[in-house]
């Protein structure tokens, strides 16, 4: 067994979180650093980049420190990173502009013009569908709104470049990454013409794409002794977190579907080659280079929950830190009292827009079903219910699009709540893996890391680690009730995409008015 290491960092929306594994997968050190998401008007979701990097360093620097204490050495630092973010620099390098993140609405107006134009056919190019999420409709907006600092820019890029640029004075970006933008052509691997011409910008002010598996050398001296490494310590740029959470808990042969409820969600699969979906349903991005994730990202999973817990229950938290306890357990077990379906009360988990299969940010929550018999426990259970229907009507969208389920495979924040768990098995109708598998895009960013140093030769090989911690198979009488209300949840979606349009008019104006 190798006494080397190699460290995964996860550059998250909330954190940036950095791991050691060593060669089974086996966690030497771990640390996170927390950081805010600004939201200086409520449809904007901005983080400083030097905040971000600053974490890196942090988590990098305390890792290192930990791995030599225990008598190892680091192999390779590798990357993982949330997608969608876009922030500018000066021809100096300096920044312009705060990092926008994923989860950023300000080019709701764009999105839909550019929809109802050539929106479908850059979308077939590109794999990433147009949504205010994507860099593309952000450029978009930034050219409409921001023209002064739009022309002062020389380089767009993402978080994750701009962490390798201040480490290495260069602009690189992972095929990955790249192919999340909207500008970047999937069968050519190179920026899209059209986009760029769309976004109005040149293939210059953006990065060098390059494989996931690149490795980059050259840490300044200053930069190495600061970190504890080697200045000739391999990086490894890697990919999103989302393809690399596939990795991560071992759905990574075709059929085999990745389940992961974090603050959002997403359904995901591994196909051998670019694939889009004729209706825009599903997103396409890298992984490696006959390695491709399909799928589609859902925007409320866990935060749905969270405003159970801080709007239904506000002096909840504090009571069950006194018990020591979590307050999302006394949620869960007053969810529990409540049989699946929740007394008919649909909840439509639309709080902040959505995104897969609807790809609509104007999309708003929705309870669905009220009588004077539903209470808060009703309503507890009927959110964690909302979430998964709209992962299922992902599922439903790549079943349509020609993948063939063999497996499920859950993991992210979820997959902790045993309840959660059940619900999700009950409204899929299938037997549902929870691999144990901690901080699934970290371990896929390590696994993609040995690759590039060829200490495996294939990804799947994760599986050989990857231990199962429990497996769920469906209730049949929850499955029963879900059957009767999926077709509803369905069809509500469907149709009321007119009213959400109209209310969220409605919101925009009285926002505006009480400035």
């Amino acid at each position: 067994m190798k006494r080397e290491l190699i460290v995964a960092i996860d550059i998250g929306t909330t954190s940036t979180k950095t791991l050691a594994y060593d060669q089974e997968g086996r966690i030497y050190a771990e640390v996170e650093k927390e950081y805010p998401l600004y939201s200086p008007e409520a449809d904007r979701k901005e983080q400083d980049p030097d905040e971000i990097y600053e974490a890196v360093i942090y988590t990098l620097t305390e890792v290192s420190r930990t791995v030599k204490q225990k008598n190892r050495e680091i192999a390779a630092v590798s990357f993982s990173s949330a997608m969608h973010s876009l922030l500018a620099l000066d021809a100096d390098g300096q920044l312009l502009t705060n990092a926008l993140t994923w989860a950023d609405q300000r080019s709701v107006k764009e999105a839909e013009e550019l929809k109802a134009g050539r929106g479908h056919e850059i979308y077939l190019r590109t794999g990433t569908p147009v949504h205010p999420m994507s860099p593309l409709t952000k450029l978009i907006w930034m050219q409409r709104h921001e023209p002064e600092l739009f022309a002062k820019t020389a380089k767009w890029i993402s978080l994750k470049e701009y962490v390798f640029y201040k480490l290495f004075n260069r602009f690189v970006i992972d095929h990955s990454i790249a192919s999340a933008t909207g500008l970047f052509n999937l069968k050519e691997l190179t920026w899209d013409k059209e986009a760029l011409e769309t976004a109005g910008v040149s293939a210059e002010q953006l990065s060098e794409p390059v494989p996931t598996t690149e490795i980059i050398r050259g840490l300044s001296s200053e930069h190495a002794e600061a970190l504890g490494l080697d200045s000739g310590t391999p990086f490894v740029i890697g990919a999103s977190d989302g393809v690399l959470a596939n990795i991560g808990v071992g759905a990574i042969t075709p059929g085999s579907i990745a389940c992961t409820v974090g603050t959002s969600g997403a359904i995901r699969t591994v196909v051998s080659e670019p694939a889009v979906d004729p209706k825009g349903r599903t997103f396409c991005y890298a992984l490696t280079e006959d390695q491709w994730v399909i799928g589609g990202p859902i925007n409320n999973g866990g935060i749905s929950f969270r405003w159970v817990r801080d709007q239904l229950f506000p002096d909840l938290q504090e009571k069950a830190a006194a018990n020591g306890e979590s307050a999302y357990d006394e949620l869960t077990r007053r969810a529990s009292s409540v049989s699946a379906g929740s007394g008919g009360l649909l909840f439509l988990p639309y709080l902040t827009g959505e995104r897969a299969p609807f790809w609509d940010a104007d999309t708003k929550g929705v309870f669905f079903g009220l009588t004077l018999d539903h209470g808060r426990d009703h309503m507890i259970r009927s959110v964690l219910e909302g979430v998964m229907f709209q992962m299922y009507s992902v599922a439903l969208a790549l079943t349509e699009a020609g993948v063939e389920p063999v497996e499920y495979r859950a993991g992210g924040g979820f997959a902790r709540s045993e309840l959660w768990r059940q619900i999700m098995t009950d409204m899929f109708e299938t037997d549902m893996i929870i691999p144990e598998s901690h901080q699934g895009s970290c371990l896929g960013a390590a696994w993609l890391a040995m690759k590039s140093l060829n200490w495996i030769d294939d990804l799947s090989s994760i599986q050989n680690i990857l231990q199962t911690t429990v497996k769920h198979t469906p209730i049949e009488e929850n499955v029963h009730t879900y059957r009767l209300m999926k077709p509803i949840y369905l069809r509500l979606a469907r149709k009321l995409p007119d009213e959400f349009s109209a209310i969220s008019d409605v919101q925009r104006e009285l926002m505006e008015h009480h400035k």
